[in-house]
């Protein structure tokens, strides 16, 4: 077992099954070391959770979990895209979370940390990262948050 599979033991966390892209396009790609994982929602096993405007129809926590179910999202898109050896994550670059809210909301990056938070858990100093986090007028699926992502990873030897 590797280091990062046994910290999501050690975290109580199984990672997903993930489900196939829902339009034309793909759900991650390899470009030289530079993995990038397509906008993600709170969805687990077919099923939307946190579906609403936050601040409106669900609570800015329950937008931060919201958050987190993306990444965890991503983290499964990234233990797919490297053959289940996330110890070749070197780091995780670039956050960027969208956050389904009224103009007037104003706590879009503590939303996001919910996602940041749990990629920090997973793979300590090499998940920190930038981030963007940004309000939108409404997301795939009626989703409170999508959450995309960025990270270098090492070649397979």
């Amino acid at each position: 077992m590797g280091d990062v599979s046994a910290r999501l033991s050690e975290l109580g966390i199984v990672l997903p099954s993930i489900a196939s892209a829902s339009g034309n396009y793909i759900p991650y790609r390899l470009a030289g070391n530079l993995l990038f994982v397509s906008g993600q929602i709170p969805r687990i096993d077919g099923v939307e959770h946190f579906v609403g405007v936050v601040g409106q129809d669900i609570t800015p926590q329950d937008g931060y979990q919201a958050a987190r179910l993306c990444a965890l999202n991503i983290v499964a898109r990234v233990n797919a895209a490297l053959e289940g050896d996330l110890d070749r994550v070197l780091a995780c670059v670039q956050v960027r979370g969208f956050v389904n809210a009224p103009a007037s909301f104003k706590g879009h990056p503590a939303i996001i940390d919910g996602a940041s938070d749990l990629i920090v858990e997973i793979f300590g100093d090499k998940g920190r990262h930038v981030r963007t986090a940004l309000g939108a007028g409404s997301l795939p699926r009626g989703s409170s948050v999508e959450v995309d992502a960025v990270f270098e990873v090492a070649t397979k030897s």
